[in-house]
Parts: structure tokens; sequence; C-alpha cells
């Protein structure tokens, strides 16, 4: 098991599992729709993938920003906006180490897939339009 089927594993234990039902759905929508739909358009498809934020990018751009968020208007409004980046960074420690935190399910419900569930679509496509290597 490579590191990143371990990390889908553990974020997909740390979702309900109709949300995963519900991503998973949505995949197989995709691998029948484009793969059967032509080689070009697997193509474009698997380009897109290539280009699809996975869960933990969309987690660590959002805590980034809300942490530099913090910081700024500690600066220019109210030490008390300290808070923000000490709360999000628990939070990002407590995704590290638990494979789960708040924002999570917000974001699992919002369909931000992990990048195994990105890469099986990207490999079924794949298979489906001869694209293998």
């Amino acid at each position: 098991m490579t590191n990143t089927s371990k990390e889908a594993d553990r974020i997909r234990r740390s979702t309900a599992a109709h949300l995963n039902r519900k991503i998973d759905r949505r995949t197989d929508r995709n691998i029948e729709l484009y793969g059967g739909s032509g080689a070009e358009l697997v193509r474009k498809r698997v380009e897109e993938l290539d280009r699809e934020w996975d869960i933990e990018r969309v987690l660590e751009t959002n805590a980034s920003a809300l942490a530099l968020t913090g910081l700024l208007l500690a600066t220019t409004v109210d030490r008390k906006w300290l808070l923000l980046p000490g709360v999000v960074m628990a939070f990002l420690l407590q995704h590290g180490i638990q494979g789960w935190c708040p924002p999570l399910p917000l974001f699992r419900r919002l369909g931000v897939r992990t990048r195994g569930e990105i890469d099986r679509e990207k490999y079924e496509l794949k298979a489906a339009g001869g694209m293998l290597e």
C-alpha cells in the first residue's frame, strides 16, 4: 500500500459512510460518462483530474490562509486575533496525527476527494481509453 492510499484510507475512515458513498458514486458516474466517450475526451478529463485539488491541498491552503489572516489582523487590529492561527494550527496538528479535523466533514460534504479517489478515476479512465503506459 502506497503512502497515497494509506492517506486516502485515513481520510475515508474519518469521513461519514454516506459521504464516502456519495463521492464514490460521483466518481463512478464520471468513469461511465467519460470512459466510453473516446480517447480525446478521456485525455481532457485526465488533464482535469491532474489539476483537481485533493483534500490535503484544500486543508493546507485553508489553514494557511486563515492563519495568515489571523496574524495580519493581530498586527493591525487587535492581538486577540492571534487566537485564530492558534486554533487553526491545532486543527492542522490534529489532522496530521488523527486524520480528522473540524473542516474535514465540510470539505468532504462539498465533494473534495482524496488523491487516491482522484487517481482511481484517472486509472480507470486511462484503462478504458487505452492510455495506460
